[in-house]
């Protein structure tokens, strides 16, 4: 039977819509090929720490490597948490963590609900001017801020780590704020007709709405305080109040040569914001979606 012009344009058709699928299907292919490759790469340095871990230090740097450690040298990390007093190290973290944390998510929300919600005169002038000390290098201010520590009698306590945070940090007020703007204003309105306060709508209406960017904004202030070297070594000189950064940088001083001691030490540091990330990613890559809708 003759084909049709009719059958001859479906057929046509038919083929370029294949050949656009498998187009797409190759593309999708070296897509997911680039994507497992480079996290393989990124991942590669974290197994070669945990492998490490478990092995004596003959055992790590052989060539060709091993990566099943043979035996499992198990000990690694008693001895390790035991030659420094880490135990003493994760509580004093704890102590500026909850303290940092606490201080972030109350300031940087109060702020960034004045900044967003509320109207009043100079706001959009003085937000302004909070983001330009962004701009602003922690080494600028780092002598004049020792200086005043020192005067006040503060160096050598936890003060100086933890008081900063409950003044706002500009970057978190910042992600609040474009958070907050794309909460329908109405919900403030119908509060106010019913008698509420501005406090009342930011502390029942507005936070319960924003527990996303507050989850990111609590992982990003627990991750900088348990990674910063920095300040504790500025302003702690007592051994009793180092914190896991400080007491891990001394560890690797004072045995730097104990690479499997060192091994197990830094993965035991690293395992509570690999915890903390997976417990919350669902809630953080929400709130990085979810911020910066509303200029």
């Amino acid at each position: 039977m003759p084909m049709t012009k009719e059958s001859a344009t479906n057929t046509k058709t038919q083929g370029i819509w294949h050949s656009i699928s498998a187009r797409k299907g190759i593309w999708r292919v070296f897509i997911y090929t680039v994507l497992i490759s480079g996290a393989a790469i990124a991942f590669f340095p974290f197994v070669w720490l945990i492998r490490s871990s478990f092995m004596e230090m003959s055992q790590i740097f052989i060539i060709p490597p091993e990566w099943i450690p043979r035996p499992f040298a198990w000990q690694n990390y008693p001895e390790a948490l035991t030659v420094v007093p880490f135990g003493l190290y994760f509580a004093n973290t704890l102590k500026i963590v909850a303290g940092v944390m606490c201080g972030t998510l109350l300031s940087s929300s109060l702020a960034a609900f004045s900044f967003s919600r509320l109207r009043w005169r100079g706001r959009d002038m003085i937000f302004g001017l909070l983001l330009t000390t962004m701009m602003l290098p922690y080494a600028v201010t780092l002598i004049p801020t020792f200086i005043l520590w020192s005067r006040l009698g503060l160096v050598n306590t936890f003060v100086p780590l933890i008081l900063p945070a409950w003044f706002g940090s500009p970057f978190y007020i910042f992600l609040l704020r474009q958070f907050f703007l794309s909460i329908p204003y109405e919900l403030d309105e119908a509060a106010y007709v019913d008698g509420a306060s501005p406090l009342y709508v930011y502390w029942r209406v507005i936070l319960p709405l924003a527990k996303p960017p507050l989850i990111v904004v609590g992982i990003f202030s627990f991750m900088g305080v348990w990674n910063d070297l920095l300040g504790p070594v500025i302003y702690l000189t007592n051994p009793d109040r180092f914190t896991v950064a400080v007491g891990l940088a001394q560890f690797r001083g004072m045995y730097s040569a104990q690479w499997h001691l060192l091994m197990a030490a830094s993965t035991v540091v690293l395992l509570p914001v690999v915890v903390l990330f997976f417990v919350a990613q669902k809630y953080f890559i929400e709130g990085i979606a979810l911020t910066g809708l509303k200029g």
